[in-house]
């Protein structure tokens, strides 16, 4: 509480309700390309995953599995990746710019993280309720890195769907799925992105009675 008769009184839920509003309306995606060398913190990236481990999951399935590449593991990340555009392509639809993309955007970050889905046994829980447990900690995941200033990407290719990502990746049951690549680094740039959003009188509808 303040005591000063010009500065408002700022109670402890409206402190936290205005650090929650900036942190979720701070949160930009960067691409790899506007990512830094810095490399980052084992520390960093142990809170980054800590807090998508947090993540809503009905049932307690916690139905998230991240796959981390980071140093040499990029380049064998991006070699996978070209290796089945190739093959999953056909020839008159192969386009050198995506081939190339594929290889070289995962060197462009410090670290990739592969987003997987484990698929609960007995599948109580509709899948639809898993895919969206995953996506939540990705959210944490991403407000994390925004928190901390670092730049986030969720790229979904799609060859991040087929079955030669899920058991390259180590997704032995057909359920499983790869949900794509969360990219992870330290913006080129000292700005931040703006953005904007439409009303959200646009998107709610009201039922009082």
């Amino acid at each position: 509480m303040s005591d000063d008769p010009n500065q408002p009184n700022l109670d402890p839920l409206t402190l936290r309700l205005a650090a929650a509003n900036a942190l979720i309306r701070r949160r930009r995606t960067i691409k790899p390309k506007d990512m830094s060398e810095k490399p980052i913190e084992n520390a960093h990236l142990a809170a980054i995953l800590e807090n998508a481990n947090w993540a809503p999951t009905h049932g307690m399935t916690e139905p998230w599995r991240f796959f981390v590449f980071a140093q040499e593991g990029r380049q064998r990340l991006a070699e996978f990746m070209q290796s089945l555009y190739k093959k999953i392509t056909p020839e008159d639809q192969h386009r050198p710019d995506k081939f190339d993309k594929l290889g070289s955007q995962p060197l462009m970050a410090p670290v990739v993280v592969a987003i997987g889905m484990k698929r609960q046994e007995i599948e109580k829980i509709p899948e639809i309720e898993e895919l969206a447990a995953v996506a939540c900690a990705v959210q944490n995941m991403h407000l994390t890195a925004s928190a901390l200033g670092m730049a986030g990407f969720w790229s979904s290719p799609p060859l991040s769907y087929t079955d030669e990502m899920r058991e390259w990746l180590g997704l032995g049951d057909p359920r499983d799925k790869c949900l794509g690549f969360f990219y992870l680094g330290w913006p080129k740039d000292e700005g931040w992105p703006e953005s904007t959003r439409g009303p959200i009188t646009d998107k709610v509808t009201m039922v009082s009675q």
